[in-house]
């Protein structure tokens, strides 16, 4: 566990607005999302959808180690399906595949998924068939599923 040589934990989630927001000033306007991930010990959260904040959150709670929890404050306004399941967990460190693709891989987290699926869409009028992975968590990286 964090710090402690697996011997305590600091089950922790700091969560907050991250990034770019509506008239703000730029000091407000920062994402944090990649400097907070070169703490060591730290998970990195950064949900794109209402789900994956729902059952992110939870395994954030749930987690004996501290968990950056970070959301878009533009993503507030937007809407997205949510699970009624009571215990809708998802794992950290595990990205989403959001469209399946052959030609091409697109990947993002947060509100950049907005600019992906935009980018998906123009690609598919190309005729390109682009994958979308949404990484969910900063830290730990999903490597295997961005690689495979």
């Amino acid at each position: 566990l964090y710090m402690s040589g697996g011997q305590m934990g600091a089950p922790i989630v700091f969560r907050g607005p991250n990034g770019a927001a509506a008239r703000v000033a730029a000091q407000h306007s920062q994402c944090y999302a990649a400097w907070y991930s070169h703490i060591p010990g730290l998970k990195v959260v950064m949900p794109y959808t209402a789900a994956d904040a729902k059952g992110l959150l939870k395994a954030a709670i749930r987690d004996p180690n501290p968990v950056i929890f970070l959301e878009n404050e533009i993503l507030y306004g937007h809407s997205f399906d949510v699970p009624k399941l009571d215990d809708f967990v998802l794992p950290i460190g595990k990205a989403r595949i959001h469209k399946q693709g052959k030609d091409v891989t697109l990947v993002s987290f947060g509100i950049g998924m907005t600019y992906a699926v935009k980018a998906e869409a123009e690609l598919r009028g190309m005729g390109i068939d682009a994958e979308i992975i949404d990484l969910r968590t900063i830290r730990p990286l999903d490597f295997d599923t961005i690689i495979a």
